[in-house]
């Protein structure tokens, strides 16, 4: 009898080990990177919970929405290769694609050509980028494609007696609006967005980048295995119309070329260090030889 019972047992125990195999192998997590930042963060978020549904059923997988509230987190994430998919606008996009292997899949909706600009206040003597140096500026962070890479790109060459790097595009323009900052860069959309809350003629612009810059774009980690990573294309390619649009993005758009925005990271990268030092210098000291 007592054998019986222990026989039953095992059984039990082999059966409840079992569903949980099955179960762990049929309801996969698939993690989702998304930046938003600022006031209305919790509400962009919100945007996506039919796509977080559609995917769950679709893919059969626990989706996990993961925010990042700026691109410095976002690029750590990458980096490590912690999400699965990623929301990514156009400067993360180029550093995940040509640094850490992710596949860019679908475009994100956006200006076709994004541009970056470099705003004082109205009253300001500087007229034009180069009478900024010797001055304190303002960045986005490091990731912003508008923000941080073309401005830098675009400020080469020049030293500043500090650059503050701001947690976002609405901050950059309070600090010049206090006048902590001579001056801020930032895209020209943002501008166009957060000048909204000033006086018409608070703000000037003393220069605009001429590169089109493409919009963001969902990308695809490495990592997934290849019958996965089809599986995942097909369903986001094939996302009702309604959901798309909620959550911002294409399905039957051509993907973005980011050749240029990489060239303008790589040039930018050896001197991001030296951006940090008072005073900040844009540009790469040449070492004197010593004989």
């Amino acid at each position: 009898m007592l054998l019986r019972r222990l026989l039953g047992l095992v059984i039990i125990v082999l059966m409840l080990t079992g569903c949980n195999r099955v179960e762990e192998d049929i309801l996969k997590r698939l993690i989702v990177g998304v930046v938003s930042y600022g006031a209305s963060a919790r509400s962009n978020m919100e945007n996506y919970s039919e796509l977080e549904d559609y995917l769950s059923n679709q893919l059969n997988s626990i989706i996990e929405l993961e925010p990042a509230f700026n691109e410095i987190r976002a690029s750590a994430q990458i980096a490590q290769q912690r999400w699965d998919l990623v929301f990514a606008p156009p400067g993360l996009a180029a550093i995940a694609i040509y640094h850490h292997r992710y596949e860019p899949i679908i475009p994100l909706e956006g200006l076709e050509k994004l541009r970056s600009v470099i705003v004082v206040n109205a009253d300001s003597r500087f007229q034009t980028k180069a009478e900024l140096a010797g001055e304190t500026i303002a960045l986005g962070q490091e990731g912003s494609a508008t923000g941080y890479y073309l401005p830098i790109y675009n400020l080469y060459g020049l030293s500043f007696a500090e650059v503050r790097f701001a947690p976002t595009p609405k901050t950059s323009l309070e600090w010049l609006d206090s006048q902590e900052v001579a001056a801020s860069a930032l895209s020209l959309q943002e501008f166009n967005q957060h000048r909204k809350n000033y006086k018409h003629d608070r703000f000037r612009i003393i220069d605009i980048d001429s590169h089109p810059i493409p919009a963001g774009a969902i990308l695809l980690a490495n990592k997934i295995e290849p019958e996965r990573k089809e599986q995942i294309k097909s369903t986001l390619a094939q996302t009702p119309s309604h959901i798309a649009a909620s959550a911002g993005f294409l399905p039957n758009e051509q993907i973005p070329q980011y050749e240029y925005l990489v060239d303008v990271i790589e040039r930018v990268l050896p001197i991001s260090e030296r951006i940090k030092e008072q005073p900040a210098r844009l540009y790469e000291v040449k070492q004197e030889i010593i004989n």
